[in-house]
């Protein structure tokens, strides 16, 4: 027993002695007679906390593990809230879930549990993408909503997302008074699991439909589309909730041929045809490219588990398959949608867009040229949401994103949405083919015209404990002792958003960050260059993200200065030492 610190040995005998269920308990003994102490520190060693997506971690018994009780914590937490919020209204929430293994235990524990606490339940029924469920909160009146997903994470992880009445998810300081209810949830006899089954309603196909309904409603270039209808599209779910929506919402666009990936339709928590469900990895896209070599295809598409995530491949000149990050995606449909909307005369003059601090600022640039606003907020589609919230009925909406593959297109939802991504992108596609273009020459022509930028995230993964403490460290070590160069560039200012200071390295002089305050820190080079660390919320990573830029003189220059790049983003991370 001298191996677990006193605080965790103190949390598995509440467990092992607490109302908890025999299974847990026996579950929880076995790690003990095989002094598995690892596990059982990384099991117990702190309670899950709300991250910038809500709960996130691997399944299993214990305080930082996903299962019954910390979901019912979670929801009993997050149902004290809401009464104190509006106590004398009837309080109505929606919830959803993924393909994940125990997605659907896990929604309807979560359904119960309002549902004991008096709360009306919308329930759907059958799996259904993230973004559908923040569209129903809005649709239906809802003053909260919970999504059971991990997103792209390995099989063993699961989650849940926690959604305002705005249908995005918490952001402060509303998101620190759930957790404080949740952490008020001292005891598993506190959580109401018995379920008042009158408060809960099914939901199915009606709320799709007024979906797909509304997508359809903000396609731009309808002309080109019926066009270019017989676009060869390929398209996969990886084995998520995707299928439900994407193919609908494709075909209500007005694209009639459309190729499923056969061996990733049906949903799976296992997702056995690749390692990561994670359609920024090459390897999850394996079987889509192979299907789309096989028919020659014009795109193809593949969204992760629960939807709110697309990438895409498309061919260069040379006629290969490449794929697109999630910076040169969101890049070309933000350019695509301004030159659409110019086109049709639809810029008045009251619209913008919205990215993340860490994703392309070329993005900066195209709206600048067309006299459209761009505003930049922390990493985290909440902070987009809580804007476009902000300026609902006084501002415009076109659409935004960020580098990590998440976009939105409308007002309809208040957190990156796959379904109106691959519909928007398609149309893109057919926009451009229309124009005897294609999507490789579109990116070309967008960083002749605006600069080539090139972006590159690094990610350190560090698990556990420790793992934990190292990132911190790491932090510590870039804010106390920024680097004077990188890639060959001088360091002119350090953004440090946990201070909300950005400092002049030659002058010292400070001025304050407007955004709120988070763990964040921006090195500017003089050339242009911009360099982000974060330690991440939901996973135990610390990501770099890395951003240069140079002018792109001729389309035949592209792959010599692409390569030049390269060089100097791999010279930037040997600099900060990753």
């Amino acid at each position: 027993m001298q191996e677990l610190e006193p605080s965790v040995l103190k949390k598995i005998n509440e467990w092992l002695q607490g109302s908890y269920d025999a299974e847990t308990k026996q579950h929880v003994q076995k790690l003990l007679d095989e002094k598995s102490f690892t596990e059982l520190t990384d099991s117990f060693y702190r309670d899950l906390e709300f991250g910038t997506g809500g709960l996130r971690g691997i399944m299993g018994p214990g305080s930082n593990r996903i299962n019954k009780y910390t979901i019912g914590a979670a929801t009993q937490g997050l149902s004290n809230y809401l009464k104190k919020t509006y106590p004398r209204e009837q309080i109505k929430v929606a919830v959803a879930h993924d393909s994940r293994n125990n997605s659907d235990y896990f929604a309807r524990i979560t359904a119960e549990v309002f549902s004991a606490n008096g709360i009306y339940v919308y329930f759907f029924k059958e799996l259904r993408p993230t973004p559908e469920l923040s569209f129903a909160i809005r649709e239906l009146g809802c003053k909260s909503g919970v999504m059971l997903t991990a997103s792209h994470n390995p099989k063993e992880y699961n989650g849940y997302k926690a959604y305002g009445a705005d249908g995005g998810q918490f952001v402060s300081p509303e998101d620190t008074k759930v957790m404080e209810e949740v952490a008020a949830v001292s005891s598993v006899d506190k959580i109401k699991f018995n379920p008042e089954e009158q408060n809960i309603e099914l939901l199915g196909e009606e709320i799709d439909e007024l979906y797909l309904d509304k997508i359809t409603n903000l396609s731009v270039s309808p002309e080109a589309i019926k066009r270019q209808k017989d676009l060869k599209i390929v398209y996969s779910p990886i084995h998520g909730t995707g299928i439900t929506l994407v193919p609908q919402a494709l075909k209500r666009f007005g694209f009639t041929n459309i190729t499923l990936v056969e061996e990733q339709v049906k949903p799976d928590g296992n997702f056995p045809t690749v390692v990561y469900p994670n359609p920024e990895e090459k390897e999850a896209l394996t079987l889509a490219l192979q299907k789309g070599r096989e028919i020659d295809a014009d795109l193809i598409l593949a969204t992760d588990p629960d939807a709110d995530r697309v990438g895409i491949a498309v061919k260069n000149n040379e006629g290969e398959f490449i794929l697109f990050n999630g910076n040169q995606t969101g890049s070309l449909l933000i350019n695509y949608l301004l030159t659409a909307w110019e086109e049709k005369g639809k810029l008045s003059g009251n619209e913008y867009i919205v990215k993340t601090i860490v994703t392309s600022y070329i993005i900066d640039e195209i709206a600048k040229a067309r006299n459209v606003e761009c505003y930049n907020t922390l990493t985290g589609f909440k902070y987009i949401g809580e804007l476009m919230t902000k300026f609902e009925g006084k501002k415009t909406f076109i659409g935004g994103g960020e580098e990590s593959y998440g976009y939105l297109i409308g007002e309809l939802v208040r957190d990156k949405d796959a379904v109106v991504s691959a519909a928007f992108i398609a149309e893109m596609t057919a926009f451009y083919k229309d124009k005897g273009s294609s999507l490789f020459d579109a990116l070309l022509e967008m960083y002749q015209q605006y600069g080539f930028y090139k972006e590159k995230l690094v990610s350190v993964t560090k698990k556990g404990k420790s793992g934990a403490e190292e990132i911190k460290a790491m932090m510590e070590r870039f804010r106390n002792n920024p680097p004077a160069t990188l890639g060959g560039s001088r360091v002119t200012a350090l953004k440090d958003y946990e201070l909300r200071v950005e400092t002049n390295i030659a002058s010292g002089d400070k001025k304050e960050l407007e955004l709120p305050k988070s763990d964040v820190l921006q090195f500017i080079t003089e050339d242009g260059s911009i360099i982000s660390a974060r330690p991440s919320g939901t996973e135990p990573k610390i990501k770099f993200y890395c951003s240069v830029k140079t002018t792109l003189s001729d389309k035949s220059a592209y792959q010599a200065t692409s390569a030049q790049l390269d060089e100097k983003v791999n010279s930037i991370m040997n600099d900060l030492g990753v």
